[in-house]
C-alpha cells in the first residue's frame, strides 16, 4: 500500500540515478538548473490542471489559453500599453476563458472534455484572427527581465515556486481546497453536505485557466519573446501526463500539487533531457512522450483499482 501510494517518487528517484548513471554530465548544477528553468512552464500548467482533474473534470483548453494570454500581452504593450497592466489583462484572459468553461460545464451541465475542446478550437482561431497568423514580440526591455538570474536561477523558476506555493495553500490550507476533493469523491454527496459545487467547480476551472496565462507569459520569456500562433500546441497533454504521473487520479479525488504534480513534471523534464544527452532522434521523442502519458494513465487505472480492492478486503475484514 505504502508502495502503490508513493510510485511518483519511486519514478522519480530511478530515472534521476539512471540518467545520472549512464550521463555523468546529467547531473551537473548546470544540467539541472537547466531542468528547472525548463520545468517551470509546464509545470504551472499540470499545478494549475490537477484543480480540475481532482474534480473529475479535464481542461483541453490550456494550450489555447497559453497562446491568447501571451498573445493579447503582447499586442497590447505593442500599442503602448504599461507592461504590467498589458500582463494583467493577460491573465484577465485566462480568468474569462476558465469562466465560459466554467459556465457551460456548471450551469449547462455539458461534458468538460468537449467544453474544453471546443473552447481550445475556438481560442486559438479567434487568435489567429487577431494576429493574421503573424508572430508578436514582446519589448525589448521585458524580454530581459523575465531572462533575468538571480543567484544563478532565472525569473521563471522562482514563478514557478511562488505558484506552486500558493497551490500548495489554496489545495490544504483553504476551504475551497477542501471542496474540490469533496467533489472528486462524489459530488452528490458534496452537494447534501452543504458544499456549493458550481461554486467551487467554477473555481477550479478558473484557477486552471489562470494558471495556464502565467504559464504562457513564462514560456514567452523562454522562448525569446516571440508568440507564435503554434504556441502553446499539445502542451495540455504534457499537463496531464504530469499531473498523473505524480500520482493525480483521472477519475478524481485523488492528487497533490506537491509533491504530486509537481514531481510528475519533473519526472517528464528530466526524461526529455535524458533523451537529448543520449542524442536520441528528435522526430523519436515525442513518440516517446506521448507513449509515456498512455503507460501514466494505465499505471493510473491500474494502482486506483488495486487499491480500492485492498480497501474493500480491510472493511470486511474489520
Amino acid at each position: 500500500m505504502l508502495f502503490l501510494r508513493n510510485i511518483p517518487m519511486v519514478m522519480f528517484v530511478v530515472i534521476f540515478l539512471a540518467f545520472g548513471i549512464l550521463m555523468p554530465a546529467f547531473l551537473t548544477i548546470r544540467s539541472i538548473v537547466d531542468i528547472l528553468t525548463a520545468v517551470a512552464y509546464v509545470g504551472i500548467l499540470a499545478i494549475g490542471i490537477t484543480f480540475v482533474i481532482i474534480t473529475g473534470g479535464i481542461d483541453l483548453s490550456i494550450g489555447s489559453v497559453v497562446y491568447m494570454s501571451s498573445l493579447i500581452s503582447a499586442m497590447l504593450m505593442q500599442g503602448g500599453m504599461p507592461v504590467y497592466f498589458a500582463l494583467l489583462c493577460g491573465l484577465g484572459v485566462g480568468a474569462v476563458i476558465g469562466a465560459i468553461n466554467a459556465f457551460f460545464i456548471v450551469k449547462m451541465r455539458m461534458v468538460p472534455f468537449m467544453v474544453t475542446l471546443c473552447t481550445m478550437v475556438a481560442g486559438r482561431g479567434f487568435g489567429i484572427l487577431l494576429c493574421k497568423s503573424q508572430g508578436v514580440r514582446f519589448p525589448e526591455e521585458v524580454i530581459r527581465f523575465g531572462l533575468t538570474r538571480w543567484f544563478g536561477l532565472p525569473f521563471p523558476v522562482y514563478i514557478f515556486i511562488a505558484i506552486s506555493i500558493i497551490a500548495v495553500i489554496i489545495q490544504t490550507r483553504t476551504p475551497v481546497g477542501r471542496q474540490i476533493y469533496a467533489i472528486g469523491n462524489d459530488i452528490e454527496v458534496a452537494r447534501k453536505a452543504g458544499i456549493n459545487t458550481q461554486k467551487t467547480l467554477a473555481t477550479a476551472y478558473i484557477i486552471c485557466s489562470v494558471f495556464a496565462a502565467i504559464g504562457g507569459i513564462m514560456a514567452t520569456f523562454q522562448m525569446g519573446g516571440l508568440v507564435n500562433p503554434n504556441m502553446g500546441e499539445g502542451v495540455e497533454f504534457s499537463a496531464i501526463a504530469a499531473a498523473v504521473l505524480g500520482g493525480t487520479s483521472l477519475m478524481g479525488g485523488i492528487g497533490k500539487v506537491f509533491p504530486g504534480s509537481i514531481l510528475g513534471a519533473l519526472i517528464m523534464q528530466m526524461m526529455t533531457s535524458g533523451l537529448i544527452y543520449l542524442g536520441v532522434d528528435m522526430y523519436f521523442q515525442p513518440i516517446f512522450l506521448y507513449l509515456i502519458i498512455f503507460i501514466a494513465v494505465f499505471i493510473d487505472s491500474s494502482r486506483i483499482m488495486y487499491i480500492v480492492k485492498l480497501e474493500k478486503r480491510n472493511i470486511r475484514v474489520d
